[in-house]
């Protein structure tokens, strides 16, 4: 690493790049990360003196010696620090603190109207998580970034929620300013599927760097992650793949001039429409889920070719991105298999082969910490970046 960084003559990495290496949990003496870095052994030394110093690194015991004093070990110290993240749905809202590894230390789920507007939610988002901090008696000087997921579109870079649909009162609000009244920490706001991507791949995909995990519910929305990183776009709207017109296909019962977009002919409430034509009752996706699980033969058509209609745009999107793995998840995913056999239909079929030889389609496993393990991880991911390292190890 450093030899490519002289090479191009950068500056030798400080304390921020070093502790990077760190940041996986194993334990390693300076030797070793003098070897791995290339370093001379008294700037490691330097370094990780520094590290020690503020707290994010902990003695860790002995190497086997080879002769004489056995070499001390370094490691990550998760508890260092702690983050308060928080999953906002329409119709809930899971707080959860965590550790710095992104570790949940404790958490509690609670109805929560999201269109009560935001300082009523903020409010109780902030109450709740005051009071999980004080359960764990992690007192303000431990705190060290808030994280937050929301169900519509987000400019990241502000935190700022843009034309939400379902949350009325949020369009343009300051969410990190109105947090920060309460805790005095960086916020970071994004919305709730890059957050699920997120926790998805930390709890059951961490070895595989793309990745896409779309979220069918009340809305449809895509969170993307390629080459490890999670891609936001320019404004902080990629993966919005519920506003995409889906395609004509001699597959779908629609007609062709049906050119409603992805949201509005599978989602939720897109697929209780086509429930209630057929004279099945039901009203929202929590009823299209009832029937499913009960297994009404109406219902569950209805959601296998919304599963189809999901596969139409995700076939497009295999062959532009080729993620190894697909993850479906919301509450339409959570009713059984009958979402995903219609999107492997489709993709499969529909993208370039060489894109699905090895492409997994699967449901999501995570449950319903993924957002705030998400969210968390957004939190470190900022907090524990070089450049913030090295700001804290020059303090």
């Amino acid at each position: 690493m450093v030899d490519a960084v002289r090479a191009a003559g950068a500056p030798v990495p400080g304390a921020g790049e070093l502790f990077q290496i760190l940041r996986d949990g194993r334990a390693r003496t300076k030797a070793e990360l003098a070897t791995l870095t290339g370093l001379a052994r008294s700037t490691v030394s330097s370094r990780i003196d520094t590290l020690l110093a503020a707290g994010l690194l902990r003695p860790a015991g002995e190497a086997a010696s080879t002769g004489g004093r056995p070499p001390a070990r370094v490691a990550f110290n998760p508890a260092a620090g702690a983050v308060l993240a928080a999953d906002l749905g329409a119709t809930h809202a899971t707080i959860a603190v965590a550790d710095l590894s992104g570790r949940m230390l404790a958490s509690r789920t609670h109805a929560l109207d999201i269109s009560s507007g935001p300082e009523a939610v903020l409010d109780a988002v902030t109450r709740e998580g005051a009071a999980l901090l004080s359960a764990q008696g992690i007192g303000d000087g431990l705190l060290v970034g808030v994280g937050i997921g929301v169900p519509g579109p987000v400019e990241h870079s502000t935190g700022m929620p843009t034309n939400p649909p379902i949350m009325p009162g949020w369009d343009r609000f300051d969410v990190p300013a109105y947090v920060r009244r309460t805790f005095e920490v960086p916020v970071l706001v994004d919305n709730d599927v890059n957050i699920l991507a997120l926790g998805e791949q930390s709890l059951s995909w961490s070895g595989v760097d793309d990745l896409i995990f779309v979220k069918v519910a009340t809305g449809i929305g895509a969170g993307i992650i390629s080459g490890g990183v999670l891609q936001r776009g320019a404004q902080g709207s990629a993966g919005d793949i519920g506003h995409v017109q889906v395609p004509y296909s001699h597959d779908s019962p629609r007609t062709a001039g049906d050119e409603r977009d992805l949201e509005a002919i599978a989602s939720g409430p897109a697929i209780a429409a086509v429930l209630r034509a057929r004279g099945v009752e039901a009203r929202d996706s929590a009823d299209v889920v009832r029937l499913v699980r009960a297994g009404n033969a109406e219902a569950i058509a209805a959601t296998r070719q919304a599963g189809r209609e999901v596969g139409e745009v995700l076939s497009t999107v295999v062959n532009l991105l080729n993620p190894s793995i697909i993850v479906i998840g919301g509450s339409i995913a959570r009713a059984g298999e009958h979402l995903l056999a219609g999107v492997r239909e489709v993709v499969y079929r529909r993208s370039i082969p060489l894109a699905t030889q090895h492409l997994g389609i699967v449901q999501s496993q995570a449950g319903e910490t993924a957002g705030v393990r998400g969210a968390a991880i957004m939190v470190t991911q900022h907090v524990l970046s070089p450049a913030h390292v090295e700001a804290l190890a020059a303090r």
